[in-house]
């Protein structure tokens, strides 16, 4: 990303101040209390997506009812449609030459089928439906109880109690959009003027504000303590005993002003459609949230059913969801995402990135993709990897880090220079590369100088190898070079042998000593510095341009610098370290990491500063220096805590040997979603939290963090508290999520 003008980039990522949290002695009894995390199933959701046809009338899913054999019956804009439990084909129920459109459909205690329809009531009889005479069409609402079937409609209201439909005579609205049975005779009917409740003996509306947030009632259900929930504009009202006790809205999870529906799920929770997802009430107060293609086939919630195994049906106006639910382990899910990397995110030679999906949402339809920063996310994929064999000696972890080396060294090699090392590499014969060579105009560099005046026109992109074999990458970034050496010290350290340990050493010296003849920048083939890799004192101390990036890119020179000492023990890497810090002030610099201007802030930097601790601290001997290094982390993470990153917690963790946040991390590892596609999330649609703006490069986030099942598919160099962003023609690396949960492993925070 790197590539990309420091103002562009503020589009993808956004970091925020964070205030100082608790005092150090609630911390520590915190972490005493949240030291260790013994792995035992919990409940893994995951969305089943079902297209009913190709006609978008087929996919207009008004109502959704779930039989006692689990079969799905929908009512659709097309007409009656049904799907048996164990198939995913929607079969058309077939209503003589008058088939039309269809709003409700439900099975009474007889376990019978009962179709409301444009032109009548249906019953399902033998396999057929039979149009029962008495009640006109439409038919918009059906409520079985033990006794009766009723039907409604704008036309009328009819009861069948043995006799035969007959009229119901009352002064019910027509609009009706919801029946259900009070569970004592009687019914209550949710309208577009109120909420009635119908007896034999009388009728009673609710329509004014001290009964209902507002008159327009969508959607009714009971929960167990039998309150009713009347779903509609406004929110949600909570009545009991006949009187409005709640109401929920906006403020209380309700992401859209209008409700659509309501249902009382197997788990006791109450699950609320809204125009902008599915939010879930809980017993113990709790809410949860799901919306976005990544949950609901569209965010739109017209009816919501339960299948006897407790799998939720939502019915959108694109088509089906299922929220289904498996007892997992974080074991499990590990062994999940292993699978997913090897078969889709795995490329040769052995590149760990995401896949490209030539139909977007669709996994089946991948191929491999190149992304600039392959060489960091394969630095991640081999720190991963260092870890698992560090916690469980397997030697396919061994062999798989050993390849995720072997890619990283090929990327110097592959230049055929003394020590510049490319961005990725792909096949020669690839043709679909990202940003391919090109040609900027006179008029074009003086645009971007303007904007930019750092911008380095890079114009031949792609070089081919020596050997023919690739086409490489160059405009090498900083980020790269600082996931490099994430990724060679954990390998180093954790899994390199006496032989491996020395090839890793002359590699990494090599590089470093390419910077040493370049005044410590990354020069590339063209002679001059990439965009982004400069560490030079002439620009980082004595350049103004510079002095955005001074601060990080002093600490990690540093870095770098002390990493190739620690692995030879050569003394010229220490002579310049120390060089750097007694003449040109690098440790003064490192020391304002986390006093940055916020005008220059942007998450991404925020995870290559953590990439550099554990160098930074464990390869430094010099007790005051390594002091220097410790406090510094701790106040780099006070403002990093309520981004709930495992990533940065078990990196902080691994650092000063503690065991903080756990709690936290546990929280994101089994809140991760399944789905690894990159579906568009858009937090702007919801009334329930606020956009806030603050005077940084990113400007637009949200006002509470969100948990990962509604965020973007994670990368760690994307911004938490992102608002908006995502592409569903991507599948992301699981490695975010194997990375921080094999630390915790290694760590022995997580149990095997």
């Amino acid at each position: 990303m790197r590539n990309l003008p420091r103002r562009t980039k503020s589009q993808f990522c956004f970091l925020i101040i964070i205030s100082l949290l608790s005092s150090c002695g609630k911390e520590e009894k915190m972490d005493a209390e949240n030291a260790f995390y013994q792995d035992k199933p919990f409940w893994q959701e995951y969305h089943d997506a079902y297209l009913v046809g190709q006609d978008a009338r087929e996919n207009e899913v008004r109502h959704i009812t779930a039989d006692h054999n689990s079969d799905i019956w929908i009512a659709t804009a097309a007409g009656i449609f049904n799907k048996k439990k164990d198939s995913r084909d929607w079969v058309k129920v077939i209503i003589g030459e008058d088939d039309g459109p269809a709003y409700t459909v439900t099975e009474d205690q007889n376990t019978a089928m009962w179709l409301g329809t444009w032109n009548g009531l249906f019953k399902i009889q033998d396999g057929k439906p039979v149009k029962m005479s008495g009640p006109e069409g439409p038919i918009s609402a059906i409520c079985a109880t033990k006794n009766a079937i009723y039907a409604l409609g704008p036309k009328g209201f009819w009861a069948e109690e043995g006799k035969g439909f007959m009229k119901v005579q009352s002064s019910i609205a027509k609009s009706v959009r919801d029946v259900i049975s009070d569970k004592n005779g009687g019914l209550w009917i949710a309208t577009d003027v109120g909420l009635y409740h119908w007896t034999k003996q009388k009728t009673d509306h609710y329509y004014k504000t001290d009964a209902l947030i507002s008159g327009y009632a969508k959607g009714l259900a009971i929960d167990d303590s039998g309150k009713l929930w009347i779903a509609g504009l406004g929110g949600v009202t909570i009545q009991n005993e006949e009187k409005k006790e709640k109401e929920l809205r906006s403020v209380d999870g309700i992401p859209s002003t209008y409700a659509t529906a309501v249902r009382h799920s197997p788990d006791s929770s109450m699950w609320v459609g809204t125009q902008a997802g599915i939010v879930r009430f809980r017993p113990d107060g709790s809410h949860s949230l799901l919306f976005s293609r990544r949950w609901l086939m569209d965010d739109q919630v017209n009816s919501i059913a339960f299948d006897q195994e407790g799998t939720a049906w939502i019915a959108t106006p694109m088509g089906v969801s299922a929220i289904r639910k498996r007892k997992m382990t974080l074991a499990q899910k590990n062994d999940f995402f292993f699978d997913v990397l090897m078969k889709r995110h795995i490329r040769a030679p052995w590149i760990a990135g995401q896949a490209h999906l030539k139909i977007p949402g669709d996994t089946t339809s991948w191929e491999p993709e190149d992304d600039d920063n392959d060489g960091e996310y394969t630095g991640n994929y081999l720190a991963m990897e260092s870890f698992r064999y560090a916690a469980t000696k397997n030697p396919e972890a061994k062999e798989n880090a050993k390849k995720g080396f072997g890619f990283l060294k090929l990327l110097q090699e592959v230049t055929d220079t003394d020590g510049f090392f490319a961005r990725t590499i792909v096949p020669a014969n690839w043709g679909h590369m990202h940003d391919s060579n090109r040609i900027f105009t006179p008029r074009e560099k003086a645009d971007e100088l303007v904007k930019e005046p750092r911008f380095k026109p890079v114009e031949i992109r792609w070089h081919p190898s020596k050997d023919g074999k690739w086409l490489w990458k160059g405009d090498t970034s900083s980020d790269e070079m600082c996931g490099h050496m994430f990724g060679y010290f954990y390998y180093y350290t954790l899994v390199a042998d006496a032989a491996e340990k020395k090839v890793v050493a002359t590699h990494v010296a090599k590089i470093v000593d390419y910077l040493m003849a370049h005044n410590l920048n990354l020069v590339d083939v063209d002679g001059t510095p990439t965009r982004w890799s400069v560490w030079s004192p002439d620009q980082l101390n004595r350049d103004p341009e510079w002095l955005p990036d001074r601060n990080q890119n002093s600490m990690e020179m540093l870095a770098f610098i002390k990493l190739a000492y620690f692995m030879t023990g050569n003394q010229k890497y220490e002579t310049e370290y120390l060089r750097l810090i007694e003449k040109e002030h690098y440790l003064e610099n490192m020391a304002d990491v986390t006093k940055q201007n916020p005008a220059w802030l942007i998450y991404f930097d925020v995870v290559l500063q953590a990439y550099l601790y554990p160098i930074l601290i464990n390869c430094e001997k010099d007790p005051e220096r390594v002091k220097f290094y410790k406090a510094h982390l701790e106040e780099w993470f006070i403002k990093r805590k309520d981004d709930h990153n495992p990533l940065i917690n078990f990196i902080y963790n691994n650092c000063l040997n503690k065991k903080a946040e756990l709690s936290n991390s546990i929280d994101f590892l089994i809140d991760t979603p399944l789905d690894l596609v990159d579906w568009p999330i858009d937090h702007r649609k919801r009334e329930d939290l606020r956009i806030v703006r603050t005077p940084v490069m990113e400007d637009e986030q949200v006002d509470q963090l969100q948990p990962a099942t509604i965020r973007m598919t994670v990368r760690w160099d994307k911004n938490p508290w992102t608002l908006a962003g995502g592409n569903p023609q991507v599948e992301r690396e699981p490695v975010f999520w194997l990375l921080p949960y094999w630390m915790g492993r290694y760590q022995g925070m997580i149990s095997k």
